[in-house]
């Protein structure tokens, strides 16, 4: 199975918003929480995407 970024982003982001809505308001969820994971996911995304070709390529 190949993974692309929604594929890798979308359940994590949904996933982590409903556990931290049973914890936390949703504004602050949204407002502060999500914005923060969604720029995580982009650069852990992009790191590991660059490991994978670095590792393909030896």
């Amino acid at each position: 199975m190949e993974f692309d970024f929604p594929r890798s982003v979308v359940p994590l982001v949904a996933i982590a918003t409903v556990a931290l809505t049973s914890v936390m308001t949703t504004s602050t969820v949204f407002m502060m929480v999500l914005p923060s994971m969604i720029a995580f996911s982009v650069i852990a995304f992009f790191f590991g995407m660059k490991h994978g070709e670095y590792r393909t390529s030896l």
